[in-house]
């Protein structure tokens, strides 16, 4: 199936970006927008047809949302980690979040993934967001913050960094001063804050 991402689908602001998907799924169609979708593994049983083996490990819909959250947060965890590596302060602080920046304007739809809080006992998505927080906390080691500290710096800069984006994606800032250039400010008045946490 391919389209155009015009809609907004389960938080993901629309990009206007070519979609195609590729799989086995059963929707009801009403004015052009999906109402009503059945799963491969729920469609098959339905009709009689053996399960492809493909979605054998996916557990319904929730369960393929959830193997996406740990993808989507360990290629973060990732990213960050590369682009952080080799320098500390003000100048690790740039290089995570225009990163963090980047990777939301690249992959919009993955982005969506990154805010998903992991459910109890979600070993999974656990371990791939304390990758995450390993990498800020190395960041935040170099403003010598650490302890509950650092969990208010980290929750400071998740909601700063992931306000801009989200505002950015969904087209929030439609003035005519470059984006870029309000990006740098963010970044340098997180840099203050966290110089005098």
């Amino acid at each position: 199936m391919t389209g155009t991402h015009q809609g907004d689908f389960k938080g993901v602001v629309p990009t206007g970006k070519a979609i195609e998907v590729r799989g086995v799924q059963i929707g009801r169609f009403q004015d052009g927008k999906i109402t009503n979708v059945g799963e491969a593994p729920t469609s098959s049983k339905r009709f009689g047809v053996a399960q492809p083996s493909p979605y054998k490990h996916v557990t319904g819909l929730e369960g393929l949302h959830r193997l996406l959250a740990v993808k989507v947060t360990r290629e973060v965890a990732d990213t960050l980690r590369r682009a952080g590596t080799g320098k500390a302060g003000p100048d690790a602080l740039r290089a995570i979040a225009k990163a963090y920046c980047d990777y939301a304007k690249d992959h919009p739809g993955c982005y969506a993934y990154l805010v998903r809080a992991p459910a109890s006992g979600d070993d999974d998505l656990e371990e791939a967001a304390t990758e995450i927080l390993s990498v800020l906390d190395a960041v935040f080691a170099g403003y010598g913050i650490g302890g509950d500290d650092a969990v208010d710096a980290a929750r400071f800069l998740r909601s700063t960094l992931h306000g801009f984006v989200s505002l950015k994606l969904g087209g929030g800032f439609a003035m005519p001063r470059p984006v870029d250039q309000s990006f740098e400010r963010l970044v340098t008045a997180s840099d203050q804050a966290l110089a005098r946490w």
